[in-house]
């Protein structure tokens, strides 16, 4: 819904008069306007100028029948890209073109074949503005509130009004009147026509202000003039020219027409308002006052605020479409201007600017990011100067540096950027993964610029930069690469992927695709899936099931930095000596920096900080996979291994959430940053492990070293251990707890948008911590790691539609971790992937897929669990007393349709099982067998009775998702574990899963959202996504094509949604583990959008 005009109503009543119009004059004046007016569906694929990327309802009305052309709103034919399509009366629709739009005004047009049109008889509606009055009897007809044909009426009662001011950094009108009447137009009804009863539109409708039910039209003397030069120019060529030219003069001066009263007040002599009073028509108000000047424009130095317009050219101006109609005509040339300010005349000479040259019609987009010169409609809003280089989108990169949206860059990389060519020479310049220091100002905080370090996208996440043109003769915008194929940005992604032999080096790039696709995902904004339209009444799609993260709010996991080190505990003793880990420094250097390290700070916590570093992390919008709720982390992680070759960390899975990640790693033990590269994610447990290169150390080499990792003994009730951290300062923070709980079952509901969450895993709890945002560990007094002290995310839900997400912090105990570190050390057989260059196996796992919950003896007794098993548990585990019962099969596992909800596990292979870890063994041992089946010989307690089962277990590795498909925009992938564990997968061999879609794409404009699997695409079935990449290679552009999902509370749906693969086209992103990169391939794309 576009925003309501902020400003008081007022001015002067509406004229009651005698008329003598009749219904039935209505009813024939209505009968041949309705089939002239159409519904029009626009998607604007990218972020621009003043408005950002989205789906909206309008309406327009044809005022050219012979040639096509239909009138509507500025803001709803777009300043940037569009696509559109009009719908008839009767249902026809077509697609249609933009024309032209008013770099100032409200009103543009489309253009359609009129031959598309085969069962409908209409007509144009033919413009008169000069039939415009006060106290005319008027209706609006158009898609008032999303309605197919809505007839509103009301009365003209000002002629005169101010042009509403609908958002302080969005388009506006200005230097032109409006006509206002108490209509109550709502959202869909921009663009609509305002009729008299002889069926002339004499306004056309722009905006309202529901406070007042006030409707804000449009004169139409501009756009007659417009249309006639159109018409003057097909005439010329005898068909549509390749570009349609209306001259507009600017002086980059915005004028209001003030009261002779507030003009007396401003200085102006009584014989000038006595000659203005006699020269001018009457009824004549006001004049016309500078209101504001663009920095560096035309009247800058020349005009003030305040200022009162005379004369133009010898002329007595007092009306907007006199001013306007001089400086049209005198595009390129001077104009003479007589002014009084203060009450002294001044006259002064200025050259009339193209206003269409001070207008961008291309825009470079890099990363995500939508640059493009600053237009004058934001000049005018910041004032600041016209063509300065403006943010309408900030990506990723940008993003990721904190650069909003309205910033304007003015250095990167130590070079000044004065115009978007800058810009462009200084990133051909730079290489993948370089960091360089960018600077920018915003308009709310105009005097101090703000300086940031931007990365250079490191991954093949994003297509190289493009640079996109207006093509006025098609209606598109064109893309073509915006730097040399021989650049170093461009170089160092080809080269992504080698492997040098000799030096065992992987470069850490993919090549990637040169059409570059963005979610829209607002850094700023908005409801799930919804876009906010920029002013008038225009409808805007509503989403109302995409993915939780898609308004894109940036809820970061902060640790405080004020947290005090209160019950920081000293004690002295010996240290053991940590494997691995040197204690000395090879410079003086790194001595004292030891030193004043160990300074201050608890026995445990001088051991233990050396090995802590700090994580961010930052997932790219159009790679957040696997319901991933957030686009940046933070947390603290442990070494553990650290070589000349290897480097590896832990670190919890609510800071590394999925392996397509940008991670930044800072040391605790020396003041660097570098990056890491996520190398395993545990399938089930609440950790991941990310690599680092030692040798990026540099001289922090031998500072850093690996923690001391203690699984056994384990943690009990009553024991003391010291809970370790870091701030974000960096600063070490410690304090000593009471172990309060050691094995408390983790028990996580599955959040709206499913997302990892910790199964069948216990964890620790203390009597004390820092809060539920201090992550870190939990040593020992000597400060060998007992356990993880993780960030967990959850979401707790109140009533039944509103949720928040939370997270909390427990223990996890280090032997998990130890494992997986063992086997890699060891070089335990698995799938491969380099690490560092070096060709590593990685562990999988043989897992039990199913969620289970404990109960205690107590309970299972009333279930009617005999007293001889109830006696064996407690035997086994006389300290949790505990059955484990089968909350739910993961779906697609081999233990689906064996274990149902509700059974009790007993025993496997006779053994008693009374925890997590006894499963987890007991598939262990699976592995160690030589002629292992894969099968567990449990068994249950079902209904009453004791059953033994044989049932299958499944091997999972630690990539997490590698691959992901965008297609028509939305992200799709194969069915992550989150998903299956509800339970359920279509019987329609299962389906491809959509996990995000992007706002201004064909999945938004026809609804296909997030939280639903397609299943078949053109009746043929889509069961996995190698198959749904081959049925959509087969889909050419423009094509409709039928779509078959199943959304995941089980509801099936066919919609139909309409390719687009000029601005869409269908590309990959997936993670090779021979090369460590991450790349990025087109699939299916027009030959224009790959350069």
């Amino acid at each position: 819904m576009e925003s309501p005009a902020k400003e008081e109503g007022g001015g002067e009543l509406a004229m009651e008069i005698e008329s003598s119009v009749t219904a039935e004059d209505w009813r024939r004046a209505l009968s041949r306007v309705v089939p002239s007016v159409v519904v029009l569906r626009t998607t604007a694929p990218r972020a621009f100028d003043t408005e950002v990327a989205g789906a909206s309802y309008a309406t327009g009305f044809v005022v050219d029948k012979s040639r096509g052309i239909v009138l509507t709103n500025r803001h709803v034919v777009k300043p940037g890209p569009v696509v559109a399509e009009a719908m008839f009366v009767n249902r026809e629709e077509i697609p249609v073109y933009p024309l032209y739009r008013d770099p100032v005004h409200d009103f543009g047009f489309f253009r359609y074949d009129p031959g598309a049109i085969k069962f409908l008889k209409y007509d144009e509606i033919p413009l008169a503005p000069e039939a415009a009055s006060v106290g005319l009897e008027i209706r609006v007809v158009g898609n008032d509130s999303g309605e197919k044909v809505s007839i509103l009426a009301g009365t003209l009662a000002r002629l005169d009004r101010e042009a509403p001011y609908y958002k302080k950094d969005g388009y506006n009108d200005f230097n032109t009147f409006y006509m206002q009447a108490a209509s109550g137009t709502k959202g869909g009804s921009s663009g609509s026509p305002v009729v008299d009863c002889q069926g002339r539109a004499v306004a056309l409708n722009a905006g309202s202000k529901s406070s007042s039910a006030s409707a804000f039209f449009l004169p139409l003397e501009r756009v007659v003039r417009a249309l006639d030069l159109i018409r003057d120019s097909w005439e010329a060529f005898g068909s549509k020219p390749e570009s349609d030219y209306i001259p507009r003069g600017t002086l980059q001066v915005t004028f209001q027409h003030k009261g002779f009263e507030e003009t007396r007040r401003l200085g102006l002599k009584n014989e000038t308002e006595q000659m203005v009073r006699l020269v001018s028509p009457s009824g004549e108000t006001g004049m016309l006052v500078v209101d504001s000047v663009v920095p560096e424009g035309p009247a800058h130095k020349f005009l003030e605020p305040g200022d009162v317009l005379v004369r133009m050219n010898g002329e007595v101006v007092t009306q907007f479409l006199t001013m306007e109609t001089l400086l049209d005509d005198s595009v390129g040339r001077e104009i003479d201007l007589l002014i009084e300010r203060g009450g002294t005349p001044l006259t002064v000479k200025l050259e009339v600017e193209d206003l269409h040259s001070i207008t961008p019609n291309h825009f470079l987009e890099v990363s995500g990011a939508v640059i493009h010169p600053l237009s004058y409609q934001q000049a005018r809003n910041f004032r600041f100067k016209c063509g300065l280089v403006y943010v309408a989108e900030s990506g990723y990169m940008l993003s990721r540096a904190s650069v909003p949206r309205h910033a304007i860059i003015k250095k990167l990389a130590g070079e000044d950027i004065s115009n978007l060519g800058d810009l462009i020479a200084v990133i051909s310049k730079l290489s993948r993964g370089a960091r360089v220091p960018l600077e920018y100002v915003k308009y709310t905080d105009r005097y101090r610029n703000k300086s940031v370090l931007v990365t250079i996208d490191r991954h093949g996440w994003y297509a190289p930069p493009q640079i996109y043109t207006r093509v006025d003769a098609t209606g598109l915008w064109t893309a073509k690469s915006a730097i040399p194929l021989e650049s170093p940005f461009i170089a160092s992604a080809n080269h992504a992927g080698h492997i040098d032999a000799n030096s065992n080096s992987v470069s850490s790039l993919a090549e990637s695709s040169p059409m570059d696709l963005k979610c829209q995902h607002e850094s700023e904004n908005l409801a799930d899936g919804c876009i906010k339209a920029q002013n008038g009444d225009e409808i805007v799609v509503d989403g109302s099931h995409s993915s939780e993260d898609s308004l894109i709010e940036k809820k970061r996991r902060r640790v405080d930095e004020e947290i005090a080190a209160e019950g920081t505990i000293s004690s002295s003793g010996d240290l053991d000596e940590i494997k691995g880990a040197s204690r000395h420094m090879s410079s003086a250097d790194g001595s004292d920096l030891a030193r004043t390290i160990s300074s201050n700070a608890s026995l445990a916590e001088q051991v233990i900080e050396p090995a802590l570093v700090m994580f961010e992390v930052h997932v790219p919008p159009i790679c957040m996979l696997d319901g991933v709720h957030s686009q940046h982390f933070f947390g603290t992680g442990v070494i553990i291994h650290h070589s000349d070759c290897l480097g590896l960390v832990a670190v919890d899975r609510n800071t590394v959430a999925v392996s397509s990640s940008d991670i930044m790693l800072s040391f605790a033990a020396y003041p660097i940053e570098i990056p890491g590269e996520v190398v395993f994610l545990h399938p089930v447990h609440n950790f991941a492990l990310v690599a680092y290169d030692p040798s990026a150390l540099g001289a922090g080499a031998p500072v850093v070293r690996a923690a001391k990792l203690l699984p056994e003994p384990a943690l009990r009730r009553g024991d003391s251990v010291y809970l370790v951290g870091l701030s974000r300062s960096l600063q070490a923070t410690s304090r000593k707890s009471i172990i309060t709980n050691p094995c408390t079952a983790v028990n996580i509901g599955s959040a709206d948008c499913p997302r990892y969450r910790a199964i069948n895993m216990e964890v620790i709890e203390l009597d004390t911590d820092f809060g539920s945002t201090f992550s870190g560990i939990l040593t020992d007094e000597q400060g060998r790691v007992q356990a993880l002290w993780a960030s967990f995310s959850t979401q707790l839900k109140y009533g039944c539609s509103s949720s928040e997400d939370h997270q909390f912090v427990r223990g996890i105990p280090i032997y998990a971790i130890s494992q997986v570190l063992e086997k890699i050390i060891a070089r335990t057989p698995g799938p491969f992937r380099i690490i560092n260059g070096v060709r590593r196996p990685m562990p999988s796992f043989r897992l039990l897929e199913v969620e289970l919950y404990p109960t205690l003896l107590s309970k299972a007794r009333s279930y009617g669990l005999s007293d001889s098993w109830v006696q064996a548990l407690a035997k086994k585990d006389p300290v949790r007393r505990q059955v484990l019962r089968v909350k739910g099969c993961l779906a697609g596992s081999k233990a689906e349709n064996l274990l149902e909800q509700g059974d009790m596990i007993l025993a496997i292979n006779k053994e008693p099982i009374t925890c997590f870890l006894d499963i987890e063994n007991a598939c262990q041992k699976l592995d160690q067998l030589v002629d292992s089946d894969g099968v567990l010989n449990m068994t249950i307690f079902r209904q009453g009775k004791e059953i033994d089962l044989t049932v299958g277990t499944d091997v999972r590795d630690g990539n997490g998702t590698t691959r992901m498909v965008n297609w028509c925009g939305c992200i799709i992938q194969d069915p992550h574990s989150a998903v299956r564990a509800l339970g359920f997968l279509p019987e329609e061999g299962h389906g491809v899963y959509v996990a995000r879609w992007c706002h201004g794409s064909p999945v938004h404009r026809y609804g296909l959202y997030a939280l639903q699997w397609i299943v078949q695409v053109n009746g043929q079935p889509t069961p996995d996504l190698e198959t749904f990449i081959q049925v959509v290679k087969g889909l050419e552009n423009g094509e409709f094509v039928r779509v078959r999902t199943v959304h995941l509370n089980g509801k099936p749906r066919v919609l139909t949604l309409k390719q687009d693969l000029h601005y869409w086209p269908t590309w990959e992103v997936r993670f090779e583990p021979d090369t460590a990169t991450w790349q990025r391939g087109i699939i299916k794309a027009l030959e224009s959008t790959v350069a």
